[in-house]
């Protein structure tokens, strides 16, 4: 790959991005309207970012061992999806220990592990990997390397600080917004939805937190989420009929 830090940081935060453009266009396309399927707040899927440079720099390694045959590329691509798809089991049990939920369950799929990984979603890795390498990466990367060194150490300082500032808020909405969830008993009813309706961006990304206190009298996610939706509604059918 030949790539310096900078471009392997530039490489992380491209394929971020174009990470959550997948997941918030398939999300589109399933619920016919936009939804922000990232854990930051912003137009980035990290999970993405990382698996990409673990593929790429995994490629490299087999090609300087292997070379460039068939063989070297088939073992690219399985050393991929077992090394991506341990990422997304790591990835998984964080957050569960961190925030004392799943944050995603694959546990109705075939073969999964644990609700955190699953056959189905380790295939799609894999030939998401033969894609980057194949098609996506020789594009971006002759970009990338056209960039002046002064330029990229700009533009890595400012992903960085952005990256750092959105982490941290992000998290820290989140503990807040689990915080509030798994302590509901002791959190007066408006305060609840006013958390639940500050912080939905997380359950629309993220529909396992939905079932959180589900059914429990004036403590449903979905329902509160979903009356304000039909406020919203009557409120631009008032204004314009």
């Amino acid at each position: 790959m030949g790539s310096s830090g900078m471009d392997i940081l530039l490489f992380f935060t491209i394929y971020s991005f174009l990470g959550w453009m997948l997941e918030s266009g398939f999300a589109c396309i399933v619920h016919g309207k936009f939804i922000n399927r990232g854990f930051l707040a912003g137009f980035f899927c990290p999970l993405y970012g990382f698996s990409a440079v673990l593929v790429l720099l995994s490629s490299e390694w087999t090609s300087s061992v292997f070379g460039s045959s068939p063989a070297a590329v088939l073992i690219s691509i399985l050393m991929a999806t077992m090394l991506v798809t341990g990422l997304e089991y790591l990835t998984g049990f964080l957050l569960e220990k961190i925030f004392h939920c799943k944050w995603w369950d694959y546990s109705n799929k075939t073969a999964n592990l644990r609700g955190y990984i699953c056959l189905e979603y380790s295939v799609l890795w894999g030939l998401l990997a033969f894609v980057l390498l194949q098609y996506v990466h020789p594009v971006i990367s002759s970009r990338v390397f056209l960039i002046p060194a002064e330029v990229k150490a700009y533009l890595v300082i400012a992903f960085v600080v952005y990256f750092f500032a959105d982490a941290v808020k992000s998290v820290g909405d989140a503990l807040n917004l689990m915080e509030v969830i798994l302590n509901y008993a002791n959190i007066p009813v408006i305060k609840y939805r006013e958390n639940v309706l500050k912080y939905k961006r997380f359950f629309l990304a993220f529909p396992r937190l939905m079932v959180l206190n589900a059914g429990i009298i004036n403590r449903d996610v979905r329902s509160i989420l979903n009356e304000r939706l039909n406020k919203i509604k009557i409120e631009l059918k008032n204004r314009f009929l």
